[in-house]
């Protein structure tokens, strides 16, 4: 994949990669606090001296460190940085943001504390020695990108010294997700696993795991022949000083990775591109399964293999082709279910029951929010043999099965009721980012043309060109042709033009028929024939009509452009949607709790009970669109009529219109912010609440307070914002903040797009993402 890279994509993959891990806080994982350290109080009992009474219970008891301290949900992740990714042998210090990495998709993933250690080890006992002093502090280790054969050494001996979880997952990962897969590829092609014929090529340490792995699930090892660079590992050659190496030697008369393949069942790649024809493919059993995990290229392409054998389950490293094998399916699950039972390590049992489950989750019926999240509809079969990355549904499906399996095989120190602990994960990740995820997916099953009236700013190139290369819309860039080509050359942006339509309304052959639209429209509302002219060179407007006359389905704009500067040329030139009586403005808050939704925060200043149960009804609607049904709480400073003031009161007769209007959606109110999203609290005021669970639509009684919320939550909760997000316009209207990143223009973009393609659907609630 780089090698077909052009060199302008390489270094706009470059700069986008090093801006990434610089900007703002440089790397990607911080420490904070999980206590709060407010008063002195606080602090005298975080350190000296109230922290003495942890410390002389954990020495009474070492078991209570799980109860005072943060060890039983962290991990180290060490690695000393002689064989890391496609890179190689590059030492500690480089390896450290590879580290940091695997950190973020532990916490991501399954809410694991990572502690990144980067050890300045060579020498495999020295590394040792290192890593078994530190099992105080954590409560599994991660291995990480330690070269072969030292690797095989390190983690044996540190399984035996260390009472805690110790993983190697350059081994293990592949071979756990490689495993879920050949589980139910066996069973598609109609295949007994004990009788198949296996080629592996490669010798290293995730092909030697991945082979000793397929015989624990049943592969007999007599049928596994291996290939390195010299050839098939056989009885014939000196192997006597690569123990790893005689352990596959097998007598057999194959001296070639082409010989080996010759009737095999099963294809495993862990080696280099390039090194499977399909006329190798061709001489293998009928209905083979071929799995092609060489990165960034495979052994043969996926396509090719297909071609080849259109009887073949194929699957390979990449996330562009079905059937990705990706070690993130494996590790934060297998450590969540092991830290959650304290086991005293990882052994085979644990592992191959990460396989089984994730093979019998494949089989699973597919929820739409995994569809959603790809643009794609799964059904187990040949494109479907192993679950998505970002299936939510995978932690309380592995962890609970490793659990259980720790239990069982007698290495867990803690009994868990596993029904309990199942419903405990699904709470544990909030699914707002998800949600994110998905609608950026859901843009890309079916683009659509965007138009971006600020086609001359830096950031608007930068995000369409990213747009275009993931196909999550077709951008319309509004400007000067020569200014935005020589801002694209200038700023070194991969931007296609063969993808991107630029459009300068100054020589744009339907700015006239534009102007006469609009002045239609809007002459009677103090616009004359020459303002219109005038105002269809300015880009907003000309853009707003380019969507409005059908040849564009949205408008993304506001960096250079003041909020209200851009909402007003979408309600003169595109209004309100059919039976709307205003527009709101809302903001989507990515809480670990999961998705909240504020409004109104950005348009209607002044309110009455008749534009809040508007609000409310629109942004409850919204909610619905995002696969959150929607809690709404009408927010005030009194709770349920404990404050006689007519601002309370118009809250309250808000809620009863709104619930008289629409009996299907849950609304309460008027109440104070702590009761609504405190629902133990909230049942206890008002024992009789209508809600059944903690509001996640927040209605405000004010802009100020609604803009005051969003804004707090953001910048001191550590809340991310996305919006605002326009709701009622009759095409959709993106309004960007001033200091909109690419990464939010290109989510907002996503959020457009999905919009759109909403309202092909005829949907009753419209979502225009600003």
């Amino acid at each position: 994949m780089v090698a077909s890279m052009s060199s302008s994509s390489r270094n706009l993959r470059a700069r986008e990669a090093l801006e990434f891990h610089s900007k703002g806080r440089p790397g990607k994982i911080q420490v904070l606090p999980s206590k709060p350290l407010t008063s002195q109080r606080d602090l005298s009992l975080a350190y000296s001296p109230g922290v003495a009474e942890p410390c002389l219970e954990i020495a009474r008891d070492p078991d209570l460190v799980y109860s005072y301290t943060a060890r039983g949900n962290l991990v180290a992740v060490i690695s000393n940085g002689t064989a890391v990714l496609g890179l190689g042998d590059i030492g500690p210090l480089a390896s450290k943001p590879v580290m940091e990495g695997k950190g973020v998709l532990f916490k991501k993933f399954a809410d694991i504390d990572v502690f990144d250690l980067e050890l300045d080890c060579r020498d495999a006992d020295h590394f040792i020695e290192s890593v078994a002093a530190l099992e105080p502090t954590f409560g599994g280790i991660n291995l990480e990108d330690i070269k072969a054969p030292e690797c095989f050494y390190i983690e044996e001996q540190l399984k035996q010294r260390m009472k805690i979880p110790v993983f190697h997952d350059d081994q293990h990962g592949t071979a756990i997700i490689s495993g879920a897969a050949l589980i139910n590829a066996a069973e598609l092609q109609e295949k007994k696993i004990e009788k198949m014929r296996v080629v592996v090529s490669g010798a290293g340490a995730s092909a030697i795991a991945c082979a000793r792995f397929y015989i624990s699930l049943g592969i007999d090892p007599a049928n596994i022949l291996m290939c390195d660079s010299k050839g098939v590992l056989h009885t014939g050659r000196d192997l006597s000083t690569r123990p790893l190496k005689q352990e596959f030697a097998r007598e057999t008369e194959a001296r070639t990775l082409a010989d080996a393949l010759v009737g095999a069942d099963l294809f495993l790649g862990l080696s280099r591109a390039g090194l499977v024809t399909p006329a190798m493919v061709k001489t293998m059993a009928p209905k083979p399964i071929i799995f092609a995990l060489a990165n960034p290229d495979p052994e043969i392409p996926y396509d090719a293999a297909k071609e080849a054998r259109p009887d073949a389950i194929v699957a390979s490293g990449r996330s562009d082709y079905n059937n990705q094998v990706n070690n993130v399916l494996g590790f934060p699950f297998l450590f969540r279910g092991a830290l959650d039972v304290r086991a005293t390590g990882i052994n085979e049992a644990m592992k191959v029951a990460a396989a089984h489950a994730l093979a019998e989750l494949a089989r699973k019926d597919v929820p739409q929010v995994v569809a959603a999240a790809y643009g794609n509809t799964f059904t187990f079969g040949p494109d479907y043999i192993i679950p998505k990355p970002f299936d939510p549904r995978v932690l309380h499906w592995v962890a609970p099965a490793v659990a259980k399996a720790a239990i069982e095989s007698g290495v867990a120190r803690l009994e868990l009721n596993l029904d309990a602990y199942s419903e405990k994960l699904r709470g544990l990740l909030g699914g707002a980012t998800a949600v994110m995820r998905r609608f950026v997916r859901k843009a890309t099953s079916d683009p659509r043309r965007i138009v971006f009236p600020e086609g001359e700013d830096p950031r608007v190139l930068q995000a369409c060109a990213i747009l275009d290369e993931e196909h999550i819309a077709k951008p319309v860039l509004i400007g000067n042709k020569e200014r935005i080509r020589a801002l694209v050359k200038e700023h070194e942006i991969d931007l296609d033009f063969g993808g991107v339509d630029l459009v300068d309304p100054n020589t744009d052959e339907m700015r006239e028929e534009y102007a006469e639209v609009f002045w239609r429209r809007r002459n009677r509302k103090g616009v004359d024939r020459p303002l219109a002219q005038t105002l269809m060179r300015e880009p907003n407007y000309f853009g707003m009509m380019m969507v409005a006359e059908g040849r564009a389905e949205g408008v993304v704009s506001g960096l250079n452009h003041s909020y209200p500067d851009t909402v007003r040329p979408a309600l003169q030139v595109i209004g309100l949607r059919p039976g709307g009586r205003r527009i709101a403005g809302m903001y989507l808050m990515l809480h670990k709790s999961g998705l909240k939704f504020f409004g109104d925060t950005t348009v209607n200043i002044d309110q009455t009970p008749e534009s809040l149960a508007d609000i409310a009804e629109m942004i409850a609607d919204a909610a619905r669109l995002f696969d959150v049904e929607p809690r709404v709480a009408m927010l005030s400073f009194s709770n349920f009529g404990s404050v006689k003031h007519k601002r309370a009161r118009m809250v309250a007769d808000a809620t009863t219109l709104l619930r008289s209007r629409r009996p299907d959606i849950e609304i309460e109110g008027e109440m104070q912010a702590n009761l609504a999203v405190n629902y133990e609290l909230q049942r206890k005021i008002m024992p009789g609440t209508r809600l059944t669970g903690p509001a996640n639509v927040l209605i405000f009684p004010s802009l100020e307070a609604g803009n005051v919320a969003y804004k707090l939550m953001r910048e001191l909760g550590g809340v991310s914002a996305v919006g605002p997000v326009l709701l009622g316009t009759n095409r959709p209207v993106t309004a960007l903040e001033r200091d909109c990143t690419v990464d939010n223009i290109v989510l907002m973009t996503a959020l457009t797009v999905v919009s759109a393609q909403l309202r092909d659907l005829d949907r009753d609630q419209l979502l225009s993402a600003t």
